[in-house]
């Protein structure tokens, strides 16, 4: 029996290996758990959630440093704090972070601290965590409130403490140290029945609910900040309290919820780390619609009619909302193209028109080499993709030939489609920008590109026909979270690798003697949008391109060679002597470690601030011109008006 075969099936959507923790303890036990952390990703995938926590603790006594020096694995510094005891929270942290391929390295606050640790201004040369996790529960206000007290008391000491909290939040935004998580706070049942009287209990209901409201708010007035809503997980039957737990050790968020939290605060530093996925593909018979396209016939598939019918059709409705904010549909299939393009199109029941995919790839080739084609037609990297079937062989086989890619398997009882689907919160983003409604349209628009460069001889023939034009400006205040966005989720053409939140863009683009350059293309077939950002820093008669970013969507058509031509006229034209460039290796941009070299700068060494980073130089003495393909339109100064 192969390994694939061995799995059975999980409704939370992936598949279970029985032995997986077992095999980890294993490896724990011989000693050799660090040296082959490789394969403890492979491993948290195929384990059943209820075995993560127990992962988590053998996992968080490895040494981050040990670790990385055997396997080349992101290390992420992570900050706990709250008003409870939270040491509990970082075995679940610490296995959610692995199943991404990601390793904690905690720093865990003593007990009750939160405020303080919020507050205390930030210092010079410190290290910051990459995120602050402030975790919130009952006794945030219980503990301000005597007995015996009615709602007006708990509506005083939530009002107090709301504004206690906010004023420390302030705090550590003001003070720029980072990402900051906090939480709504469930109350538990022993809260609210001290109360007899039932109007006193709704009334106590308003009260809390204010008070996360509150909470809530506070993620709208800070860029840097995000709430986790625990309500939705409570609401999913995930225990908020244990009574023990709460009373002995001081902790007062159940073990259930802190690792359903832990999965959400996973999601949230994976984005921080653009680690957002792009693209849905999914398979069609068992997982879009019931029955077997080829055999039962467009009319006998089940959609719409019947109970099973009518699931299919919510989870294609579940699909719908995603791809409205900009989640890229697709289909591999192994079915007849023309069947299901005439399903598509006319089944009375479909909620996925043909027009909602990006692309249909309908035949009988292996899914992970239709993925590959997918991928290579759209322009970006398969660590972007989220594949969906019901066949557990197909989800094997995608795993293990394309593990970049996020599979999820969905079993044969389609009312827990969407469960499966959004339990890892693969599309999860700081922000909605206007570029990610438009990335579907703007993706149909490239399919008419490619199908206009069949018509020429040359790729420079098809360049010039396009009619591409190029605008440099500062970025408009809307502009700024696609221009963090674009830090956040490039990896490719991104030569720094520097992650920027909202507010950290915005500082930039205020500090005297920087620039922040946004970047936006057009051609004869629509808009690009902002497709990329330069960030600029004067020193003396220096100008240093700190980082340089691009999007994969505009790739090899002269853009960033427009953008360094650009960057070096304007130097020449403010009185600098030289402009210098910095490149930090990452896994994903080892394709641009020469772009430097190939505009007419040299290594001159490594950045004595960072010594990842290689640093080039031009002095200026010969500037090639941008690409005569091509109309560039650059304005360095603060946004004029102009647009692309």
């Amino acid at each position: 029996m192969t390994e694939t075969e061995n799995r059975v099936a999980d409704p939370a959507g992936t598949w279970h290996d029985p032995q997986a923790l077992a095999t980890l303890r294993a490896l724990h036990r011989e000693g050799t758990l660090t040296a082959q952390y490789g394969r403890v990703r492979a491993l948290l995938t195929r384990m059943p959630a209820s075995d993560l926590p127990a992962a988590g603790q053998l996992l968080a006594r490895l040494d981050p440093q040990q670790v990385c020096r055997h396997t080349d694995v992101p290390v992420v510094a992570v900050s706990v704090t709250g008003h409870s005891t939270v040491a509990p929270l970082v075995a679940p942290l610490t296995a959610e972070l692995a199943r991404h391929g990601l390793l904690l390295e905690p720093k865990v606050a003593p007990y009750g601290s939160y405020l303080q640790d919020l507050m205390r201004p930030a210092t010079p040369g410190e290290d910051q965590p990459q995120v602050t996790l402030c975790l919130l529960d009952a006794h945030t206000v219980f503990d301000d409130v005597t007995v015996p007290w009615r709602v007006e008391d708990v509506e005083a000491a939530a009002r107090a403490r709301l504004s206690l909290v906010a004023g420390a939040v302030r705090a550590h935004q003001e003070a720029g140290r980072g990402l900051l998580v906090v939480n709504t706070v469930p109350l538990p049942r022993r809260y609210s029945h001290q109360l007899v009287d039932l109007r006193s209990r709704a009334q106590l209901g308003m009260v809390w609910r204010d008070f996360n409201r509150g909470l809530l708010l506070l993620a709208e007035k800070h860029p840097g900040v995000v709430t986790v809503d625990l309500d939705p997980l409570v609401a999913e039957g995930v225990p908020a309290w244990d009574a023990r737990t709460a009373q002995y050790a001081r902790a007062r968020l159940s073990d259930a919820l802190l690792a359903a939290y832990a999965r959400e605060a996973a999601h949230i530093v994976r984005a921080r780390l653009g680690r957002t996925r792009k693209c849905l593909v999914l398979d069609l018979d068992g997982t879009l619609w019931g029955g077997v396209l080829g055999e039962d016939g467009s009319a006998g598939v089940e959609l719409g009619a019947g109970l099973r019918g009518e699931a299919f059709q919510e989870f294609q409705r579940v699909l719908a909302q995603l791809a409205s904010q900009g989640v890229l549909l697709a289909v591999s299939s192994k079915n007849d193209s023309d069947t299901v393009r005439e399903t598509l199109r006319t089944h009375p029941a479909m909620v996925l028109r043909e027009e909602a995919f990006v692309r249909v790839n309908a035949n009988w080739k292996a899914k992970h080499d239709n993925l590959r084609d997918i991928a290579d037609r759209l322009g970006i990297g398969l660590d972007s993709f989220v594949f969906v079937d019901d066949s557990l062989f197909e989800c094997g086989l995608v795993a293990e030939q394309l593990p970049d890619v996020a599979v999820v398997r969905v079993d044969e009882e389609p009312a827990l489609h969407p469960s499966a689907l959004l339990a890892d919160g693969w599309f999860d983003l700081f922000e909605l920008t206007e570029a990610d409604l438009q990335r579907a349209g703007r993706y149909h628009t490239e399919a008419l590109r490619q199908e206009f460069r069949e018509d020429f001889g040359s790729y420079q023939d098809y360049l010039e026909g396009i009619g591409l034009e190029v605008v440099l400006r500062s970025p408009r205040e809307s502009e700024i979270g696609r221009v963090s966005q674009l830090t956040l989720r490039t990896n490719q053409f991104h030569l720094a690798t520097e992650r920027l939140q909202v507010p950290q863009v915005a500082a930039r683009t205020r500090r005297p003697g920087q620039h922040v350059i946004a970047v936006r293309a057009r051609d004869r077939f629509g808009d690009h949008g902002l497709v990329g950002a330069l960030f600029l820093r004067r020193e003396a008669e220096v100008l240093r391109i700190d980082n340089f970013v691009l999007s994969c969507r505009v790739f090899s058509r002269g853009i960033e060679s427009a953008c360094v031509a650009a960057v070096l006229d304007f130097a020449r034209n403010t009185g600098a002597s030289a402009v210098t460039g910095r490149y930090v290796p990452s896994p994903r941009n080892s394709a641009f470690s020469s772009f430097y070299a190939e505009h007419g700068f040299t290594v001159t060494g490594t950045d004595p601030d960072d010594h990842n980073a290689v640093v080039f130089r031009h002095d200026l003495g010969d500037i090639a011109p941008a690409p005569a393909h091509l109309r560039l339109h650059a304005a360095f100064g603060p946004s004029d008006g102009d647009t692309a």
